[in-house]
């Protein structure tokens, strides 16, 4: 008996993460929209949802690791736990990159408009699609599927690299806009860290599937 309570409180750890997770999405879809439509009102959301996230990273850290003081648990599920904590924090960080886009879209939004020669609206869908891939190789549990997220790393990186030199040369072409190309910089930054932090949930759940740390395998590729 004890043994399938530990069970259902494993399921219910899961299930709250994965509603975290949910939050996230949202969040990081609000603010990319709230940026190319210049939305007031989905800027208002993000900061909200990024509250609701907040509170949930508490109530997720509480339970993990009440989890673990009270049942020590051995291997895959002191895996899962531990996974659970290093996904919760990643998500509540994803919370912060939304928020920063949201802020920035304020900021722009108090400047002249003008076009800046990148595709956020392709960028923001790499991020997403990263964070959608990781929450369902979590779901799953399939470390195959995370697998794939990490492989999108790089794509997403070289948009923000592109995106900076292009949003550079706008600054030395037409000093005029410096401030919107700056706050167009932290957009693509933020956009890039996100999916960052998807691949750092990916790398936790082949970390929880395989007890394989494959943190840094890919630093070869990314020189």
């Amino acid at each position: 008996m004890p043994r399938i309570h530990f069970q259902q409180q494993l399921a219910e750890l899961k299930d709250k993460l994965l509603a975290m997770a949910a939050l996230a999405q949202q969040g990081v879809d609000s603010a990319i929209d709230a940026y190319l439509q210049r939305d007031q009102t989905l800027c208002l959301y993000v900061k909200q949802n990024e509250t609701a996230i907040n509170t949930a990273q508490r109530e997720l850290d509480e339970m993990a690791y009440e989890l673990l003081a009270k049942e020590q648990p051995m291997a895959i599920d002191l895996r899962f736990i531990l996974a659970v904590i290093k996904i919760n924090g990643d998500l509540e960080r994803i919370g912060d990159q939304s928020l920063g886009i949201a802020r920035r879209t304020r900021d722009i939004m108090k400047t002249e408009d003008y076009e800046l020669p990148v595709d956020y609206s392709a960028m923001g869908e790499c991020a997403g699609r990263m964070i959608r891939t990781a929450i369902l190789s979590l779901l799953e549990g399939d470390a195959r599927i995370a697998d794939s997220v990490r492989e999108m790393d790089d794509e997403i990186d070289r948009m923000n690299r592109a995106a900076q030199a292009d949003l550079l040369k706008l600054i030395q072409d037409k000093p005029q806009y410096t401030q919107q190309a700056m706050n167009g910089m932290m957009v693509s930054r933020s956009l890039e860290r996100i999916a960052d932090h998807a691949a750092n949930i990916a790398t936790d759940v082949i970390f929880w599937i395989r007890g394989a740390d494959v943190r840094h395998q890919l630093s070869l590729s990314m020189d």
